[in-house]
């Protein structure tokens, strides 16, 4: 079935991937952007993709920290499409370095590209999703929320741990109109996106300097060649974009709750099973268990 999709972030990696995959499968995709004029490249490559291969992939601008720029970017799709039946929360910015060294303003734009972007685009979005009584939302998190977490990433994995847990009370509040929630879990692809290589550095320089000087000096080369070297030859960061044109296709109702693509087998799977069944029969003592899963 054709339907009209929003991915935030998708001017490259796992989100610039997964619009060209869909878009290949039929569907119309919106692959969204803070500022398409500070893109080009980004926006010329999806249109020659667009025409070479005939498939209905645009580009649309969306600052997920801006709350009118989600709305107008939402009543945009609406007004062309006539109806937004998916939206993938992809938009995302990774920080590295000494939790110490951000500062507090840093901290706080991370949580609100990661976290409360998602927010904004969900109150702009859902509206008009909830009317349709059958839509589908996926986030794509990270395996570092309950998985193997190494030094100098803490600003990111808090976010993302945040961003997972809005999800799973999201799941639970959408369900009873339709709308089925699917979180995907990348594990740290390293090759093949720009994740790692636009990471926001400390502002705290000086501060920064007494890890990297002193006891902790190597040890952010150390965490990066560590994660490199559990990623086999072979993974590919698009298998993130193929299980996301699966769960789209698979019938409504029968979508997974969480998905996991970890080459590097961190461990994140064993403990999200653990947490994800608890959270289930947790909602079945209670008398909730409808919730688990969205109203045909």
């Amino acid at each position: 079935m054709k339907q009209t999709i929003l991915i935030t972030g998708a001017s490259s990696g796992f989100g610039a991937m997964t619009a060209r995959a869909l878009a290949r499968e039929g569907h119309t995709v919106y692959a969204s952007m803070r500022d398409p004029s500070a893109r080009s490249a980004a926006v010329a490559e999806m249109e020659n993709f667009a025409r070479d291969e005939g498939v209905a992939l645009k580009t649309i601008a969306l600052d997920v920290t801006s709350d009118a720029s989600a709305e107008a970017a939402i009543r945009q799709i609406v007004s062309e499409a006539g109806q937004l039946d998916v939206l993938i929360h992809n938009a995302g910015h990774m920080g590295f370095g000494p939790a110490e060294s951000f500062s507090p303003e840093q901290l706080t734009q991370l949580y609100d590209v990661n976290v409360v972007g998602t927010q904004r685009v969900n109150r702009a979005a859902l509206p008009h999703m909830r009317s349709l009584g059958r839509a589908q939302m996926i986030w794509v998190g990270s395996s570092s929320t309950r998985g193997g977490t190494p030094p100098f990433l803490a600003p990111y994995f808090a976010a993302k741990a945040g961003m997972d847990a809005l999800a799973q009370s999201y799941a639970l509040e959408l369900a009873r109109f339709g709308i089925e929630t699917t979180i995907v879990v990348p594990g740290a692809f390293t090759r093949g996106t720009e994740h790692f290589h636009h990471a926001a550095a400390p502002a705290d320089a000086e501060r920064a300097g007494l890890y990297w000087s002193g006891p902790y000096a190597g040890v952010d080369q150390q965490v990066l060649k560590g994660l490199a070297s559990l990623e086999p030859a072979d993974a590919d960061p698009a298998e993130i974009a193929a299980a996301i044109v699966d769960l789209v296709a698979m019938p409504h109702g029968s979508r997974p709750f969480r998905v996991h693509i970890d080459p590097s087998d961190d461990g994140a799977v064993i403990v999200n099973g653990v947490a994800d069944r608890v959270r289930a029969q947790f909602m079945e003592r209670i008398g909730l268990a409808d919730l688990l899963h969205p109203k045909a």
